[in-house]
C-alpha cells in the first residue's frame, strides 16, 4: 500500500487551469467561416463573404482584407478605416459571423469512429469522445492526450477520461481549440 501511495505522489500533476478556454474570449475567425459585412445606408458596399483558405475576404471597393486570425471587432475597425476614403459621412460597419466552419478538431486512436470533426460551438474532451462514438474496448481511458499547437510549439495535455466521466474532475474536461487532436491510446 505504501509503495502505491508513494508512486502516485511522485507522478507529476498537470495544471489544467493554465490551459486556454476559448469560451471566455471573443471568437477568432478562420478559413471557411462565412461573414456578413453590412455597411449602413450603403448596400452596394455590403457583402456576404466566405474566408478563403489564405485567410482573406474580398470587399467591394477596398479589395482583399485579412480575416483569419482576427476577431469580428478587429475586422470591423479595419473595414471602417478603409471605407472612410469612399464614404463621406463616416461609415457604420457591422461584421457578423453567419456560419462557423473553421472550428475543426481530430479524434483518433481507440474510438469507434475517429476522424476530423467540425462543430458550431466549442466542444469539450467528453463531448469529442462522444462525437467519435465513444472509447472502443481497446482504449486506455487513463492516458488520453490533447495534442495542441499553441504557436510556441506542440504541447501534450494528459487527460484521464475515467476521472472526467466520473464527474469528480471537471477541470480535465477541457474545451478543444480549433486544430487540436485528441488521441486515445
Amino acid at each position: 500500500m505504501l509503495l502505491s501511495t508513494m508512486g502516485c505522489a511522485s507522478s507529476p500533476v498537470y495544471d489544467y487551469s493554465k490551459e486556454p478556454d476559448p469560451r471566455k474570449t471573443e471568437f477568432v475567425l478562420g478559413a471557411s467561416d462565412v461573414l456578413r459585412v453590412n455597411v449602413w445606408k450603403n448596400p452596394e458596399m455590403s457583402t456576404d463573404a466566405r474566408v478563403r483558405p489564405d485567410g482573406t475576404i474580398t470587399m467591394p471597393l477596398i479589395g482583399d482584407i485579412q480575416a483569419a486570425g482576427r476577431t469580428t471587432k478587429e475586422l470591423m475597425h479595419e473595414i471602417t478605416a478603409k471605407l472612410t476614403n469612399y464614404v463621406k459621412e463616416g461609415p457604420v460597419v457591422s461584421v457578423q459571423v453567419a456560419e462557423v466552419n473553421s472550428y475543426r478538431f481530430t479524434v483518433g486512436g481507440n474510438v469507434e469512429h475517429g476522424g476530423v470533426f467540425t462543430a458550431k460551438y466549442y466542444v469539450t474532451v467528453s463531448e469529442a469522445v462522444a462525437t467519435a462514438g465513444g472509447l472502443n474496448k481497446f482504449a486506455n481511458p487513463h492516458k488520453l492526450v490533447i495534442v495542441r499547437n499553441d504557436g510556441h510549439g506542440v504541447r501534450r495535455v494528459p487527460i484521464d477520461y475515467e476521472r472526467v466521466a466520473s464527474g469528480l474532475h471537471p477541470e480535465e474536461d477541457l474545451p478543444l481549440i480549433a486544430g487540436d487532436s485528441l488521441f486515445v491510446p
